[in-house]
C-alpha cells in the first residue's frame, strides 16, 4: 500500500502531531508499506528553523524508511492568533504544491489538529482521485474557543461550517477517543464512518527506568520526590495551578516539581515563577523526544493537566500513554474520558481541574506513600501492554487505511460497522473483528472498567 500522509509537523519537532505521525509511519514501513509525508521544515514551538534545516519550497529526506517532502512555510511561533493563522495557511497552499511531487498513492491521509491541513489533503485526494481520510487529534475550533484564544463569533461559526465540510468530504475520519467520535456523531456526521484508533505508546522505549540516573544527577534532584510535568506548555493546560500547588508544599524540602517543555504560555508562566520565586520549582526548556524516558524515569510522579472545560472532557492526553509505559503513577486534573481511562487501569490519581488545595494534597500523599506510587505506576505499565500498546494500534490503523486504499473515493462506498465503546478495542479496531479479550480478574489492569463511554 503507498500512503500518503500530510502533517503540518514531524520530527525533529517533538509535539504529539509529530510523534504520533512518525511514530505509525516507521511502523507501516516495516510492515511493508511505501510512506510518503508532505510537512514544513521544523521550526515549532519558537517559529525558528532547527539547526541543518532551510525553508524551501522543495526538500526531500528521508528518515527510518519514510520518504519526507518539506515545502515552505510561513514561520511563526506557536502564539499569537494572525501570525499562526498566516502560518497554517501557508502550509495549506505548499502542501497541495508540495504533493505534486509525490509519488503516486492508494489513499491520502491528512492529522489535525489545525485542520487546514485537511482541506490540503482534501484537495490532494480530489486531483489524485484517492481516498480522503481525516485524523482528527483535536475538536476545531471547539478548543480554541475553550482556551479562551477566540470568542464566539461570526469568525468561529465559519470555522465550524469549515470543519463540517471536512467531515462530510472524508472517506473515513480516524479520531483518538470516543467522546470526539460521540461529538462528531452530534453535527450529523455518518458514524459509520468514524474509527478510534486511540494515541498509544512504544513499550520498547518508555520502560521502567531507574529513577536514580543521569537526569536526577544533572539538576540535584536526588534525594527528593520528583513531580514532573514533560509537554507542551500551552493555554489549555493551565499550569498556574501547578505553581500555585508549589507555592503551598514551600515547606516541603523533599519534594520538587519539575516542568519540561515549550509553548504559548511559556512566557507567562516562566514570569509568574520569578514572581513567586519558587525555590522548589524548576522550569526547563523542551527536550528532544529521545530524552523523555528519562525525565520519566527520574520522576516519582507524572502530573497532566488540563483547564476546567466541557471540551476537555474529550480529550485523552499523550502523556497519560508515556507516563504509564514508565510505570510512574499519574495525577491527572482532567475530567470525562481522560479520567475514565486512569481509574480503568488504576494507574492514577484524580483531582478537580484548576484546583491547587486538591493538586497540593495529592503530591504530599504521595511523596508519603511509596508503596501506592510502585502500585500505581506497576497497573499503568500492565494497562499500557492490554490497551495501549503503539504496534497494535498502527497495525490496526494500516487495515482501515488498507480497506480504503482498495475502495474508490466515495463518502458512500462500503461502510464499516461502528466501533464497539470498551477500552483495548477503542485502542484501533474497525468493528469487523472480534474485540481482544477483557484481562483475566487478577490482572491490575482489570480493576475498574471505563466509566462514561
Amino acid at each position: 500500500m503507498r500512503i500518503l500522509f500530510i502533517s503540518h509537523n514531524f520530527p525533529p519537532e517533538n509535539n504529539a502531531p509529530a510523534v504520533r505521525t512518525y511514530e505509525n509511519c516507521r511502523r507501516w514501513v516495516q510492515m511493508g508499506h511505501q510512506i510518503t509525508v508532505v510537512t514544513g521544515p521544523p521550526n515549532f514551538p519558537a517559529g525558528v528553523l532547527h539547526s541543518g534545516y532551510r525553508n524551501r519550497w522543495l526538500q526531500r529526506e528521508e528518515v527510518d524508511g519514510i520518504q519526507l517532502i518539506r515545502t515552505w512555510m510561513y514561520l511563526a511561533a506557536n502564539r499569537g492568533f494572525l501570525r499562526r493563522t498566516l502560518n497554517y495557511l501557508s502550509f495549506m497552499v505548499t502542501a497541495v504544491f508540495a504533493s505534486c511531487f509525490a509519488p503516486r498513492c492508494d489513499v491520502v491521509v491528512g492529522t489535525s489538529p489545525q485542520f487546514f491541513v485537511g482541506f490540503a489533503a482534501w484537495a490532494v485526494a480530489a486531483l489524485r482521485r484517492r481516498p480522503f481520510v481525516f485524523e482528527v487529534r483535536d475538536l476545531w475550533p471547539e478548543s480554541i474557543v475553550a482556551v479562551g484564544a477566540m470568542r464566539r463569533s461570526p469568525l468561529i461559526s465559519l470555522l465550524y461550517r469549515m470543519a463540517r465540510f471536512l467531515y462530510g468530504r472524508a472517506a473515513r475520519i480516524v479520531v483518538v477517543t470516543d467522546a470526539f467520535r460521540q461529538v462528531l456523531e452530534s453535527y450529523g456526521v455518518d458514524p459509520d464512518k468514524i474509527v478510534v484508533v486511540t494515541n498509544g505508546v512504544d513499550l520498547a522505549k518508555f520502560v521502567p527506568g531507574e529513577r536514580q540516573n543521569s537526569v536526577r544527577h544533572e539538576l540535584g534532584l536526588n534525594g527528593h520526590f520528583v513531580a514532573s510535568y514533560v509537554g507542551t506548555l500551552g493555554m489549555a493546560h493551565g499550569l498556574e495551578t501547578l505553581l500555585q500547588a508549589a507555592e503551598q508544599l514551600r515547606d516541603r524540602e523533599d519534594i520538587r516539581f519539575l516542568i519540561v517543555g515549550d509553548g504559548a504560555d511559556k512566557e507567562r508562566l516562566a514570569l509568574e515563577h520569578r514572581q513567586r520565586e519558587l525555590p522548589n520549582v524548576l522550569l526547563l526548556e523542551g527536550q528532544p523526544h529521545d530524552r523523555m524516558p528519562a525525565f520519566l524515569a527520574a520522576s516519582d510522579a507524572c502530573l497532566v493537566l488540563l483547564r476546567k472545560s466541557e471540551v476537555f472532557k474529550t480529550v485523552l492526553p499523550s502523556k497519560i500513554f508515556e507516563a504509564m509505559g514508565a510505570a510512574r503513577p499519574i495525577v491527572l486534573a482532567v475530567e470525562g474520558e481522560a479520567e475514565s481511562v486512569v481509574r480503568a487501569g488504576d494507574c492514577g490519581v484524580i483531582v478537580e481541574p484548576e484546583n491547587p488545595v486538591e493538586l497540593a494534597a495529592t503530591i504530599r500523599r504521595l511523596a508519603e506513600n511509596p508503596e501506592l506510587c510502585t502500585r500505581l505506576g506497576q497497573n499503568g505499565r500492565s494497562f499500557a501492554n492490554w490497551a495501549f500498546n503503539r504496534d497494535v494500534l498502527a497495525s490496526r490503523y494500516a487495515e482501515i487505511l488498507q480497506r480504503m486504499a482498495q475502495r474508490r473515493p466515495s463518502p458512500s462506498a462500503a461502510r464499516m460497522q461502528r466501533p464497539v465503546a470498551s477500552y483495548g478495542v477503542l485502542g484501533g479496531t474497525t468493528g469487523e473483528e472480534d474485540p481482544p479479550p477483557r484481562p483475566h480478574a487478577s490482572d491490575p489492569a482489570a480493576a475498574a472498567t471505563p466509566s462514561g463511554e
